[in-house]
């Protein structure tokens, strides 16, 4: 079979999948979807978690040298993080409310490392912590979380191309609801005290836990 022919081919049988596959699978997260990861992740303590931050970059093979600053990743080589927070931004994210050391939020976060932003949507390890105290046992259960789920998440990369290669579906934005409303919520997205705040929230939680086990 002629190469012109064989990627034809390809071509076709790859936009059947997406045509079939595409609103099950590859889609962003839906309110069932995003109950159940919390549910799971509330198991563990980490009420209000919805993933690791690490789990949504994928390479970008051709990254324009003068770019490649701006795109380096945490290991090396550059990459790409999805849309995580573009459905977020334009009020169209499946709703995430939940209290922690009694303080209320109303926004779901990842688990990073320490080389991203200090964003309300990021929990982020503390480094080198004083051995033995309450911020050394938060670093200790949020690393082990964090890598539990890349470990998963490395297992599906191994097994799946496409979660190797990135989304063969188009993202979907949805139009902002208003400009303002966008706008307060980038801002909101953005805020150091906030992610300050409910690192400081979990850290008391956790230590209080470990002192009732």
């Amino acid at each position: 079979m002629a190469e012109s022919t064989t990627i034809e081919y390809l071509c076709k049988f790859c936009r059947a999948v997406v045509e079939v596959f595409g609103p099950q699978y590859l889609r962003s997260p839906n309110a069932e979807d995003t109950t159940r990861i919390l549910a799971q992740n509330e198991a563990r303590e980490f009420y209000g978690m919805l993933g690791s931050i690490d789990c949504l970059h994928w390479a970008w093979k051709n990254c324009p040298f003068a770019w490649q600053g701006m795109y380096k990743g945490a290991k090396g080589g550059c990459s790409v993080c999805s849309n995580v927070f573009a459905k977020l931004v334009e009020g169209h994210a499946p709703p995430v409310n939940f209290k922690v050391n009694g303080r209320q939020y109303n926004k779901g976060y990842y688990l990073a490392d320490g080389i991203y932003p200090r964003w309300s949507t990021f929990v982020k390890t503390i480094s080198n912590p004083v051995p033995g105290g309450k911020n050394s046992y938060f670093a200790k259960c949020q690393e082990a979380c964090r890598k539990d789920v890349e470990q998963a998440f490395g297992v599906l990369k191994s097994l799946f191309a496409v979660v190797r290669q990135g989304p063969l579906a188009a993202v979907d934005h949805q139009v902002p609801v208003a400009w303002a409303a966008f706008l307060n919520m980038r801002q909101e997205i953005r805020d150091p005290q906030v992610h300050q705040e409910l690192q400081k929230d979990l850290v008391e939680h956790l230590w209080r836990l470990k002192g009732n086990a």
